[in-house]
């Protein structure tokens, strides 16, 4: 009887960055925040786009298409 080879498990790339990490083709990095007002500000970019999402000290999420500029609801 003839083995099949089963193919390898091919696990995404993962680094850690100065400000975020780099996962699969995604790079995720923390950009701003203010610690009185307690908002964070954070952005995700592949190469065929970038999202940034704004989070409140409630714990609001907004989230901008850079490529078009605007707010997805």
């Amino acid at each position: 009887m003839k083995k099949q080879n089963s193919p390898e498990r091919l696990e995404p790339h993962f680094k850690m960055t100065g400000y975020g990490f780099e996962w699969g083709a995604a790079k995720v990095e923390r950009m701003c925040s203010d610690e009185k007002k307690g908002w964070v500000y954070m952005s995700v970019k592949t190469p065929r786009g970038e999202i940034r999402v704004y989070v409140t000290k409630t714990g609001k999420i907004r989230v901008w298409n850079c490529k078009t500029g605007e707010e997805l609801k």
